[in-house]
């Protein structure tokens, strides 16, 4: 971790990371790793020595790009509670996780580059995953609005499948209409038998 990493960034210094990991992720999901570190830095509008005090290699703005792109998508789980009913706030996961799956799609070359220097970037992606879906699916089972019987990875399963089967981000429509179905499948209805 460079030592910049190690405390508090300045205001400034925090927008200009967080715009170097936005525009990291979208080069290189559209160009791979054909992207060059310093067509990144232009384009978030930084120097490329800026882009180097956060991100000494190119494996580690990769790592780092991936890191927050999963943790706004587990992040985004409490957030979609505090402001949405559980079913509405798991159906609205679902969109942001076929984003997140998407963007790593994009990403795996250089992701499969950080592998192979060593780098283990999905160390805690199962874990986060299973506890943001967990957490939604929590409350709606408490609410009444989804089966209590759900399995967090089961879902994260079918997910998966969905993104698989949707294909890229044209295939968008698809996507959603799979979602659709698979809230529909959680969901707790009145007066059904229950689950064995």
């Amino acid at each position: 971790m460079p030592a910049t990493e190690s405390r508090p960034l300045r205001a400034d210094a925090r927008r200009n990371r967080d715009r170097l990991l936005e525009t990291a992720v979208r080069a290189f999901t559209e160009h791979g790793l054909d992207v060059t570190l310093e067509a990144i830095a232009r384009e978030a509008g930084v120097g490329i020595g800026t882009l180097y005090r956060h991100f000494p290699t190119r494996d580690a703005l990769v790592e780092a790009a991936y890191r927050n792109e999963l943790a706004r998508l587990c992040d985004a789980a409490p957030e979609l509670l505090g402001s949405l009913p559980p079913d509405e706030a798991t159906r609205a996961w679902m969109d942001r996780f076929v984003d997140y799956m998407t963007a790593k799609r994009g990403m795996a070359d250089a992701l499969r580059a950080v592998i192979a220097s060593g780098g283990n970037p999905y160390e805690e992606s199962r874990d986060r995953m299973v506890a943001a879906i967990g957490g939604l699916l929590r409350a709606g089972a408490e609410a009444g609005t989804v089966r209590p019987d759900v399995d967090p990875v089961d879902v994260l399963t079918g997910l998966s499948g969905v993104t698989l089967a949707a294909g890229d981000a044209a295939q968008r429509d698809r996507a959603s209409r799979l979602l659709d179905l698979l809230m529909d499948g959680l969901r707790y209805r009145a007066g059904a038998p229950a689950p064995e």
